[in-house]
């Protein structure tokens, strides 16, 4: 029992401490969004802008690749304790898109451009990261664990005795 709670908390641990460098790679690479400073606060200077779609977009590129990759490898490594490093997947994976998320609207890297159709003397700002659409985090506990299933599913097709069928092949 021990093991299987240290198996499930190891994992936890590891997908949370690399959620830390996935969101300053969210960071980076997601455009920020034009404001306009008004009297009423700030104001989406460009409506038709793509920059809060792509932050949302470029968010389940980086957590579902991650969960792809901790997926196959829970599973190649957890094989002694598949159901404790499933639900750490999930249970970190859940963890892990949320300080990804926390991470990434914090700290600001990369180039910041505010380029707008303000009106004369405005002052445009770059907006915080956030994600418009909030489904994208369970990208990453739904990746690792659909992928964990897919593995074992290929592994127990592979080893099943339905495969060959009355002792034949």
């Amino acid at each position: 029992m021990a093991r299987h709670v240290r198996a499930f908390a190891v994992t936890v641990l590891i997908l949370t401490a690399t959620a830390v460098l996935a969101g300053l790679a969210w960071s980076w690479v997601s455009p920020r969004a034009p404001y306009q400073v008004t009297g009423r606060g700030q104001v989406l200077a460009d409506p038709t802008t793509q920059a809060l779609i792509a932050a949302d977009g470029w968010f389940a590129v980086i957590t579902g690749g991650l969960g792809l990759a901790f997926g196959a490898l829970g599973w190649f490594l957890g094989r002694r304790h598949q159901i404790a490093v499933l639900l750490g997947l999930g249970a970190g994976g859940v963890l892990a898109s949320l300080v990804t998320f926390w991470v990434g609207s914090t700290f600001t890297l990369g180039v910041v451009r505010v380029e707008a159709a303000a009106s004369p003397g405005a002052t445009v700002v770059p907006g915080a990261l956030l994600l418009t659409a909030k489904g994208v985090l369970v990208s990453w506990p739904l990746c690792a664990a659909a992928f964990f299933g897919l593995l074992e599913a290929m592994h127990g097709y592979r080893e099943s005795p339905l495969r060959k069928p009355y002792g034949l092949g």
